[in-house]
Formats: C-alpha cells, sequence, structure tokens
C-alpha cells in the first residue's frame, strides 16, 4: 500500500499529544483535538485568533442551510443541497499582555503542549509565552458536558514572573465563514445581562442561542459589550509577579430546530446558564470525568503490547461515543461527525453498514434510534423514488434531513446501498437485539417501501429470464454506470428474502395493520419473490469469483503500488474521468457484501475474492482498511490484518490520506472498533448464534474487550495461549466452530 503515515501526535495509551507547535499541522490538530456531545461539537482550534491555517469550527447536530437552488432540464438532477453550518464561535477569546496580543504562531514561546485527555474528556493546553523579557505561563482548558448537552466550559489561567497588564476578552461570535462563504448568521435577539445573543440561519430560519458567564480570581470588572452578530465580555487587571489568575467561562448553548421564539430560547439558556452556574466549573469537570470513567468501564477495549494500537483504538472509541449515543431520535452520524466541514455534516450508507454494529453491541436504545431516524425520514425517501420515477422509498446517498443532498447524478441516481443498507440494518438490529415490536411495526413498513423500490427501479433482460440492476455504481465508486454490480444484485437479493420472510412471521392482527399502513398487495409479495428466485448474481464455481460487474474483468489493468503516494487523494491529482479507465477500486465491493453476510460464504470463497481484489484496491476511501483487515484476520492472514488495523485506527492521527485537516472520518472511526471485534475478536452476528474465532496480531501480548448481548455482559479476554469468556448470565455461542454455553467464566486454550 503507498500510503503512508505521518507521525506528529505522541503515543500514549489514554491521551493525544502535541508537544510542539507545527502552524502547518495546525489544522489537522484541530481536527484531532474536537470534542463533541451529539447535540454540539467544536473543533480543537486555539482559543485566541491564530495566524496560522486555521478552521474555527462549531456545529450543532441537525442546524443546516440551504444553498441556492440551481436549474437543471433533467428530472430527478438535485437542484438545491444542504450542509451542516458553521455556528457561534464560543471559546473565541483575546488575550493581550501588557498591550501585545499573544498569537501562538507568531508568539517566541517554550514549554508547549496540547494534551487531548480521552479518560477525562478534557482538552488541554500550556506554554511559557516570553515578551519583552517577561516570562508568561498560559493555560487553557476546555470541555463539553456529556450529561447536559447544552453546557460547555472554558478556563484561562495566566501567571507572570513579573508585574504584567492583562487584558481578556471572551467573545460569543456569529461572525464566522463556512468554507469561506459570507457570514450566513442575522442577529435576532441580544442580552447583555446574560452576554447572550440568538441567532438565525437565513434559509431554514433555525435558531441558535448562546449564553454565558465568567468568573474570575480578582476583583476586576467585567464589561459586557454588543455589536452586530457578536457579544464580548471584557476584563482589564494588573496581575502582580508571581501571582495566578484564573478566569472561567461557563457557556450554554440552545438550538430550535424548527425555528421558533427567539426570547423563548434566551430565556431558557439563561436559566440553564443559572444551574450551571451554582453547580460551578470544578464540580461539572469532576461530574464529566465520572461520566467518561462509567462509559471507559464498560467500553474500554484493551491491547497489551502496542501503545500505537491501543491510544489508537481507544481515539475511535472516544470519538464515536462524543459523536452520536442516541440522545436523539433525529440526530444521525455525519461521515466527519461534528469536526469539519468536508461531507457538509451528511450521513451516507456508512451508518447501517459500519456505524450500527457499535451500537447494537454497547447501546442497543441508541441502534434503534438510529434506525427510527430513517423511519422519521421515510416520506422524504418515497419522494426521492418518484423523483427517480420509480415507486416506493429510495433513501439518499447523502442527506442531513432527510432529502437527498447530493448534486452529483452519478452518486445521487446511481447509487442503491444506502436504500439496502437500511434493509440490512434493520435485519442486523433485529437479529442480535430481538426487537421484534420493532420489525413489525416500523421495521416492516420501511422493508415493503424499500422493496417496491427496489422491484421498480430494477429490470429483466431482453429474454426475462433473469432481473438485476442496469446503470448502478456500487460501493465501488471508482465504476459508474455498470450493469448488475454484484454488490447492488446481492444486498437487492437478501433484501427481497428479508421482507417476505418479516411478512410471513406477522400474526393476522400484525400483517392487517400493515396493510392497512402501506396497502400491500399479494401481488407485490409474489413480485419480490420473483425478483429474488431470478435475481443475477455474478458467480463461477470453477475459480468461486464474483465478478464485481458484468465486465470488470476486461478493464485495463494498473498496478496500485505503482501509484506514488503524493498523488493521493486520487480524485485531486487525476482528471475525474481517468479514475474511471481502469481495474482499480476505490474501496471493497464484492469483499463487502462477504464481509456483511458472512455466514453464507465458504472460507474458500473468501480465500479466493480476496486474493483476488485485495490488490486492485488503492483505499481510497477510509472505510476500506477495516474491512480488508476483518477478511485478512478470518484467512490467518496476521500480518496483513495488523498492517490494515494499524491504518484504520490511526488513520486521522497518523493522517493517512492526508486530508484530516477536513475534519475526522468518523464512520471510519466506527470500522476500526469493527476492526477488533469482527477482526481479532472473529465475531460474526449474522447467524442464528453469535459467532467468535479470536485472534491476535503478533506484537500483542492481550485483547480484551466487551459486548452486550442476549441481555448479558459478555468479555472476552484473550491471550496467545488462551480465551477468557466471562458472561453475567447463560449465553450460547459459536466458538472457534463449537456450540459452548457460558455461564460465569469459561476458560478455551488456543
Amino acid at each position: 500500500m503507498a500510503k503512508q503515515a505521518t507521525e506528529y501526535f505522541s503515543v500514549r495509551p489514554w491521551t493525544v499529544e502535541e508537544e510542539r507547535f507545527d502552524p502547518e499541522r495546525n489544522r489537522v490538530a484541530e481536527a484531532v483535538f474536537s470534542l463533541a456531545n451529539e447535540y454540539m461539537g467544536v473543533r480543537g482550534h486555539t482559543d485566541e485568533e491564530i495566524s496560522a491555517p486555521t478552521l474555527r469550527g462549531s456545529y450543532f447536530n441537525g442546524i443546516y442551510e440551504y444553498s441556492p437552488e440551481q436549474a437543471s432540464g433533467y428530472l430527478g438532477v438535485v437542484r438545491r443541497t444542504h450542509y451542516m453550518i458553521n455556528s457561534v464561535d464560543y471559546f473565541a477569546m483575546e488575550l493581550r499582555v501588557d498591550g501585545v496580543a499573544f498569537d501562538q504562531a507568531k508568539a517566541d514561546i517554550s514549554d508547549y503542549r496540547r494534551v487531548l485527555d480521552m479518560k477525562k474528556g478534557l482538552l488541554t493546553r500550556e506554554l511559557v509565552w516570553k515578551l519583552n523579557g517577561k516570562s508568561v505561563r498560559l493555560s487553557f482548558e476546555r470541555f463539553l458536558d456529556m450529561e447536559y448537552p447544552n453546557r460547555a466550559y472554558q478556563r484561562v489561567s495566566v501567571r507572570s514572573d513579573d508585574d504584567v497588564n492583562v487584558e481578556l476578552v471572551f467573545k460569543t461570535d456569529f461572525n464566522v465563514l463556512h468554507w469561506g462563504q459570507p457570514v450566513q448568521w442575522k442577529q435576532v435577539a441580544v442580552d447583555r445581562k446574560c452576554a447572550g445573543i440568538v441567532c438565525s440561519t437565513r434559509t431554514t430560519s433555525q435558531l441558535v442561542a448562546s449564553v454565558s458567564h465568567v468568573d474570575g480570581n480578582c476583583n476586576g470588572r467585567w464589561y459586557v459589550s454588543a455589536t452586530d452578530r457578536l457579544v464580548c465580555n471584557t476584563l482589564r487587571i494588573r496581575l502582580e509577579a508571581g501571582h495566578k489568575f484564573v478566569a472561567d467561562r461557563l457557556i450554554v448553548n440552545a438550538v430550535d430546530k424548527r425555528g421558533g421564539d427567539a426570547a423563548k430560547l434566551l430565556d431558557f439558556a439563561s436559566e440553564e446558564l443559572s444551574r450551571q452556574a451554582a453547580e460551578g466549573y470544578d464540580a461539572a469537570r469532576k461530574r464529566n470525568e465520572a461520566y467518561w470513567q462509567r462509559f471507559w468501564n464498560k467500553s474500554d477495549i484493551v491491547i497489551e503490547g502496542d501503545d500505537a494500537d491501543q491510544q489508537g483504538i481507544r481515539f475511535c472509541i472516544f470519538q464515536l461515543q462524543q459523536t452520536y449515543h442516541g440522545a436523539d431520535p433525529t440526530d444521525n452520524i455525519g461521515a466527519k461527525g461534528l469536526t469539519g466541514e468536508a461531507y457538509s455534516g451528511h450521513a451516507f450508507w456508512d451508518t447501517e453498514t459500519y456505524c450500527l454494529p457499535y451500537y447494537l453491541f454497547n447501546n442497543p436504545a441508541a441502534a434503534k434510534y438510529l434506525l427510527s431516524y430513517r423511519y422519521n425520514t421515510l416520506e422524504q425517501a418515497k419522494k426521492r423514488a418518484r423523483d427517480l420515477d420509480c415507486t416506493g422509498a429510495c433513501y439518499p446517498i447523502a442527506t442531513l434531513n432527510g432529502e437527498e443532498a447530493c448534486t452529483l447524478w452519478q452518486h445521487a441516481s446511481l447509487q442503491l446501498q444506502p436504500t439496502t443498507a437500511v434493509a440490512y440494518g434493520i435485519a442486523h438490529y433485529v437479529n442480535v437485539c430481538g426487537d421484534r415490536a420493532f420489525l413489525t411495526g416500523p421495521g416492516a413498513e420501511m422493508l415493503v417501501e424499500i422493496c417496491r423500490f427496489l422491484a421498480s427501479r430494477g429490470q429483466w433482460d431482453a429474454k426475462n429470464e433473469y432481473f438485476g440492476y442496469y446503470g448502478v455504481m456500487g460501493p465501488d465508486e471508482f465504476q459508474m454506470m455498470v450493469n448488475h454490480n454484484t454488490y447492488t444484485n446481492y444486498m437487492a437479493k437478501q433484501t427481497f428474502l428479508f421482507t417476505l420472510r418479516t411478512v410471513s412471521s406477522l400474526s393476522d392482527e400484525e400483517r392487517a395493520a400493515l396493510v392497512a399502513k402501506t396497502g400491500l398487495k399479494q401481488s407485490e409479495l409474489d413480485l419480490f419473490e420473483r425478483c429474488a428466485d431470478k435475481m443475477l448474481i455474478l458467480y463461477d464455481s470453477s475459480t468461486k469469483l464474483f465478478e464485481q460487474h458484468r465486465g470488470y474483468y476486461e478493464l485495463p489493468h494498473i498496478d496500485v503500488d505503482d501509484i506514488p503516494a503524493d498523488q493521493f487523494p486520487l480524485y485531486s491529482h487525476w482528471s475525474y474521468d481517468r479514475i474511471y479507465r481502469n481495474d482499480i477500486i476505490k474501496q471493497p465491493d464484492v469483499l463487502m457484501f462477504m464481509f456483511l453476510y458472512s455466514s453464507q460464504f465458504t472460507l474458500e470463497q473468501k480465500r479466493a475474492n480476496y486474493e483476488f481484489y485485495e490488490p486492485r484496491c488503492i483505499h481510497e476511501s477510509s472505510l476500506s482498511p477495516s474491512v480488508h483487515s476483518i477478511l485478512a484476520s478470518e484467512l490467518g492472514l496476521t500480518e496483513q490484518a495488523a498492517n490494515f488495523f494499524g491504518f484504520a485506527t490511526r488513520l486521522d492521527l497518523d493522517d493517512y490520506n492526508r486530508n484530516t485537516h477536513e475534519g475526522l472520518h468518523l464512520t471510519s472511526i466506527a470500522a476500526a472498533w469493527m476492526n477488533i471485534v469482527y477482526g481479532f475478536g472473529g465475531v460474526r452476528s449474522d447467524g442464528e448464534l453469535l459467532t467468535l474465532n479470536p485472534t491476535m496480531p503478533s506484537g500483542w501480548k492481550r485483547l480484551c474487550f466487551r459486548l452486550g448481548y442476549g441481555g448479558c455482559e459478555l468479555t472476552v479476554d484473550v491471550t496467545p495461549h488462551r480465551l477468557r469468556l466471562c458472561s453475567t448470565g447463560k449465553l450460547k455461542l459459536f466458538v472457534y466452530g463449537k456450540e459452548v454455553e457460558v455461564c460465569g467464566e469459561t476458560v478455551i486454550p488456543r
């Protein structure tokens, strides 16, 4: 693999540390040091403005804007996109010492250290600033409240060896830029008593309120001033030599996604600020640390023997929990989470295929909420199907509010995997969590509408002998407008079959309710059955290979290892049409459906397809390495599995794709968790029993993780010589090819 790591952050098991400041790595660091609590997220930019390359980004889940509508004469082409908008900068500040403004990129600094403490959910920055022969020690600290998601906290400390004049200006600033566009916020209310301001998005009329309270250990007086879209809280003091000044800013942010009464929203935020102030900064930090301790006690993954892998997987788990934990069924997981503006905050098919497994085994309520999001946007999916001259429901390739947001027709109109992924997610959720009520209610309704779309989007061949999909794009986005992409055909076939099984399992009362809701007819079920039975699957039993799509074998070949590292990402260095004229694979396609439906394929089939397709994959997608690592582990290719895992879990920390500065790869982060549990843990969850076949890379001494399953907590603890399973209740599992009943502790030699 031509891609290489850029090692910049220090390797520690529980922290990510920047021990020197490199302005050219600043935007990467901002992404890596991002904080979030699902409700809101903020990049790890400096508190003060900086002259180095920067993206000061603050985002709220579900707060978005529309772009201007573009004229198009083609039916089905999206004319207007929407995007998560950069919002209020509530950590902004100015710091002046003896009249000199602090700018980390220009200042003479030493003893520099910026630390993301994942065990505590805390971001700190410390340094010594030398100016005019004086040494001033500065400390900055921030965190977001995981239990009260409206609340944010900021602490600034100043200590000097000499007498100095200090001026602090804490800003609440809506004059933010989104990808360099003009300011898109309009002020609708301001309140100087609580240093509060409310602004509205210009096209969606959504409201964001931000209020703050500042405490300091001095007798100085704070002055509040306001201009358009900006509130400032200013203090000027004389700091004596050897003394330390500490200022705590308590912040409350509140949003109204539907757009309502600004005065009421401001009142709510002000009341919440009073409760926050009553608790105080130190008590809140201690409570937040306790939250993270409880979380890690349940969800930590322990890797002994490789600190880089240990840091990497904890970073992934930390960011995943920050981004989404099921607080709101109208939230989803954007490809960049709340850490940047690339992908515009949109959710993709990654949610159901890559992210959902983490929640199935750690937070089933959140898993249900992710699927509920799809149910809550079913009407938009039905409209999208109509736009494409089809019936039923077509889920968008990219969305925030349920509408298709992708203006590139080749993706928005040709990719069916979001729709089949929703069906797969329903099946996976029900299989692991056993939620029949969801299946017979919202699940069945979605499945019927999905199958209607799949039946209307597919076509029969000229002789009416087989069914399949023409003019599509599968997961490998380097192949456009192909016929019979095997992933698409196979996933559609499984969707038809699962829907038929679901309907046949309904009671008379449940079926009557489904028919009343959807108008389902027996003739439709007969059609679904025929489509599944006659679905074309391109498989050669002699080679055991699935052809990725009709004609793939005839494409010109390029050796991916011959592509120089400085040509990545290819989208930025190759002309768009050049990408499509060869057999390079962007991300797993055939290997993807073999992973999702693992129990339906033999080890020989997996080996044959892995050996053929892995050398052709360029891993241009951050989702790619984990699936390859999982299959390599199953095939006994331990070294390859370990190499892919290192790439997957440290994709952002080591900036493999040279685009971490745009934001973290959140769905890839979820895939890294799968890489541990499904890869080295050998877990498979698509069969009747949970399957485990644990193994380990040669450099590891121990691997330990926990799963919630069957109403029990299962601990899987692996060393080179034994597997220890601990369950809080009785569980039947498939372990190393044999059925095992676990209750309490079971030790199996390896």
